[in-house]
């Protein structure tokens, strides 16, 4: 899609709130996801704080120049819990997720420095097209799960959703009971609804209904789902509830910074050196490999992004701008929300299908993730919005980043049996969800795929290296 706003365009103050409140809603859900998931009372409002004061650092050390929103990872999910079990019988809690937060930001620093004196040549032979195009598709299909997920839940219906921590391994998976079918069908029918409202205003729409699609489709999903929760109120009728309007009862009208409660929260009995040795030991083997893990989403995130926009950020302003925007954006993150950041698929699904790169945008979303984050009433309403309709809106952000990696497929020259096996080793372990866990490290499936093309890329290149030669 052709862009109607550029990176360095400035939309009207109107158009500019509108277009912001869709960024905002395309990362919300996800954004306020991981400390729910995490728990141990961790605030939402202040995860959506910290993604916000994240974001406006990335921007700085990016020189206003790359227009992606930085949110909560999921990634860390493992790690963070990690922080809390402790080790030797320790554990710093709140305060164990900022240091643990400094480790992951400490591995972007050091790789910056590296590719600062090096240069980026090396990525682009490492990861050429036929790398990098599979792996955004990849990172799109991967969460096509999570969207049809979505498409068949309420939130109502996510109070039945548990997420179970194995005492042995820390690893965190989900539980979820059964629901009635009836609740399933309507859920998927409001995320159908919210899809094809998008589709229609994406497609037809004028100038500005084409660039908030997301808005109207969430409001008519939304709608929709108002008018069914209603109806089941009124006739008792459970299946028909969509939306849970009880949050609105136990708002939370400040958000809980992390560093607030680690240090004023309680009193930290350190004990042994050796035992506090132990457990940052503990807490740094749980976040420095993820980071690594993250820094190859963090390439293939920015090589997205720059087909979208036709101009390579990693050269201007330079991967090592992105990587300590990223870094210090996350540790940002963790400090007022818990949660390290970092680039959101979802953000850069939006500025794809709305046509608009506007960095201001990004600039207007951050200010307003850390304004709302304080006003109770409004977040709680968009926390209400149910899953199906976010769902309904994900296929189609999700859909945008596969289909994006798979452009860059259509450059690369599959007659070629190296690029043809590496991409089909990429997209096969990809699709398949090849994960591999290391302790309470998870390589995820996206990773997975990314290093072995890397090596099948690598290793099919030698001969005619040698034949260069």
């Amino acid at each position: 899609m052709k862009l109607v706003y550029g990176v360095n365009d400035r939309p009207k103050f109107g158009q500019l709130l509108a277009f912001s409140f869709q960024q905002l809603l395309a990362i919300m859900a996800a954004t306020i996801a991981v400390p729910r998931i995490v728990g141990h009372g961790m605030s939402a409002s202040a995860a959506l704080f910290g993604a916000g004061v994240g974001t406006l650092e990335y921007l700085l050390f990016t020189k206003f120049k790359s227009p992606v929103f930085l949110g909560s990872s999921f990634a860390f999910i493992n790690s963070m819990t990690v922080a809390f079990a402790g080790a030797v019988s320790m554990s710093l809690g709140y305060l164990g997720l900022i240091i643990g937060a400094a480790f992951a930001g400490l591995v972007y620093v050091v790789i910056a420095i590296v590719v600062k004196f090096v240069g980026v040549g090396w990525i682009n032979k490492l990861m050429p097209a036929s790398v990098i195009g599979p792996t955004v598709a990849i990172i799109g299909l991967s969460l096509s799960a999570n969207a049809v997920g979505d498409l068949q839940s309420g939130s109502v219906m996510k109070n039945v959703v548990n997420y179970v921590v194995d005492e042995e391994t820390m690893l965190v998976s989900e539980k979820v009971s059964q629901v009635p079918t009836a609740s399933v069908y309507i859920c998927i029918l409001c995320g159908l609804i919210t899809l094809c409202v998008t589709m229609i205003c994406s497609v037809y729409g004028k100038r500005m209904l084409k660039m908030i699609p997301f808005i109207i489709g969430i409001v008519a999903g939304y709608a929709a789902a108002s008018v069914f929760t209603v109806i089941g109120t009124l006739t008792s009728n459970e299946a028909l509830m969509v939306i849970d309007f009880s949050k609105f009862s136990s708002m939370q009208w400040y958000p809980d910074f992390t560093f607030v409660t680690a240090l004023f929260g309680g009193k930290y009995d350190f004990g042994e050196t050796k035992n506090l040795a132990s457990y940052i030991a503990t807490i740094a083997v749980a976040y420095v490999p993820v980071a690594f893990v993250v820094f190859a989403e963090h390439i293939a995130d920015h090589k997205n992004l720059s087909s979208i926009i036709e101009h390579d950020l990693l050269e201007d302003p330079g991967l090592h701008r992105t990587l300590l925007g990223d870094g210090v954006g996350s540790f940002a993150g963790a400090i007022f929300g818990g949660c390290p950041n970092t680039t959101y698929g979802e953000s850069v699904g939006c500025v794809a299908i709305s046509g608009n790169a506007s960095v201001v945008t990004i600039f207007g979303t951050a200010l307003m993730a850390i304004v709302i984050s304080f006003i109770a009433p409004f977040s709680t309403f968009l926390a209400t919005i149910p899953s199906c309709v976010m769902g309904g809106v994900c296929i189609s952000l999700y859909g945008f980043i596969a289909v994006s990696g798979l452009k860059m497929v259509q450059k690369v020259d599959l007659e070629d049996n190296r690029n043809l096996f590496t991409v089909s080793v990429i997209l096969i372990t990809g699709i398949g969800g090849l994960v591999v866990n290391v302790g309470a490290v998870t390589i995820t499936s996206v990773a997975c795929a990314l290093i072995l093309g890397i090596l099948t890329n690598t290793v099919l290149g030698l001969r005619k290296d040698k034949a260069k030669k």
